[in-house]
């Protein structure tokens, strides 16, 4: 009986310390609206944790209209090494011209003078989605506060992206070189395809067509395994394509966070993500609609149908394929990246 006794007790301590070294499901619940989508994470030196930014949609809010995903601002969670999340604040972002003004899915690089943000704006809170989208230039020296780069009184000009139209939305932004950058964005216009720009100094952008044809939004690029990858939001799980020169891209033939995981609110397709490679592994965050699973979907407009979290899995990569097993628990722990603070 003893002997019984200590080997279940062996048992739960190592099953409590596997516990402790992975991610929970979700590994995220904004706990204002319950309605965090689109993450992006950097890491904050000044605080020595991670940072990540996401689109606060105010899923808890009485609305049977679309006016739920906007008025919305930018939520910050924080964490010391990517497992377990905690709410900071809303980014302070001093770009708001319009009443009731929406922002959406940040993209942020940093640089010599501090953090660049590409942000979604749209002019107001509305029921429909006919109205302008466009893809503006935030800085931020502490990745709290943001501004336009411009102090003119044509700033809110300048720091909007030119680009082909304005039904624009999801900058994902890379670093090609020391003189050349990369915006690679959504053109709703365009059968929602995905079309790029360039810039050399992160102010001045020159819209270069489309990137790729198929439809698709919330583009991500990062480079792993000796090449470019960009993943792409399909609303049928994840496209994912490769490339070796970021402008000519092949499509993998299997979608990835597709098919229904077992996990804690995650039985939806996974949208809209991050990558973070660390320490030669990535890990894919993605947000889940919990209540729309498709064998129990929840009543349309209510609560748990608007309902968002976010997610995390481990990518990996197998005979020419990126894979992404969701239900593989994730021992996630980011490092510091080299060369910060």
């Amino acid at each position: 009986m003893k002997q019984t006794l200590f080997i279940a007790g062996l048992l739960f301590v190592a099953v409590n310390a596997f516990a402790q070294k992975t991610a929970p499901k979700p590994v995220y619940d904004d706990p204002v609206y319950h309605g965090a989508a689109d993450p992006v994470i950097m890491y904050n030196q000044a605080v020595n944790k991670w940072w990540m930014f996401y689109t606060n949609r105010r899923a808890s809010i009485q609305d049977s209209t679309v006016a739920w995903v906007h008025g919305t601002r930018i939520g910050i969670a924080e964490s010391k090494d990517g497992r377990v999340w905690k709410y900071v604040d809303t980014a302070n972002i001093n770009y708001r011209p319009d009443p009731g003004y929406t922002h959406w899915a940040p993209d942020i690089i940093e640089a010599k003078d501090g953090w660049h943000m590409y942000l979604t704006y749209v002019p107001g809170t509305f029921t429909d989605w006919n109205h302008p989208r466009v893809i503006v230039h935030l800085h931020s020296t502490d990745l709290i506060n943001w501004s336009t780069p411009s102090t003119s009184s044509t700033s809110s000009t300048l720091s909007t992206l030119q680009l082909i139209n304005q039904k624009v939305i999801d900058a994902s932004v890379y670093q090609v070189n020391d003189s050349l950058y990369r915006l690679w964005y959504n053109n709703e216009k365009d059968g929602k395809s995905i079309w790029y720009a360039e810039s050399p100094d992160l102010s001045n952008w020159t819209d270069k067509g489309k990137a790729i044809a198929a439809r698709g939004e919330g583009p991500k690029v990062f480079y792993w395994k000796d090449q470019y990858f960009m993943i792409v939001d399909a609303w049928k799980g994840m496209e994912v394509y490769s490339s070796t020169d970021l402008l000519k891209w092949t499509k993998q033939k299997d979608r990835i966070l597709e098919a229904p995981g077992k996990g804690k609110d995650d039985q939806a397709i996974g949208g809209h993500c991050d990558v973070i490679v660390n320490n030669g592994r990535a890990y894919v965050y993605y947000f889940t609609h919990p209540g729309r699973r498709k064998d129990k979907p929840a009543a349309k407009g209510s609560f748990d149908d608007k309902r968002s979290v976010i997610q995390v899995a481990e990518l990996e990569y197998k005979d020419g394929q990126v894979l992404c097993d969701r239900d593989k628990p994730v021992n996630v722990k980011l490092k510091k990246p080299r060369g910060k603070g």
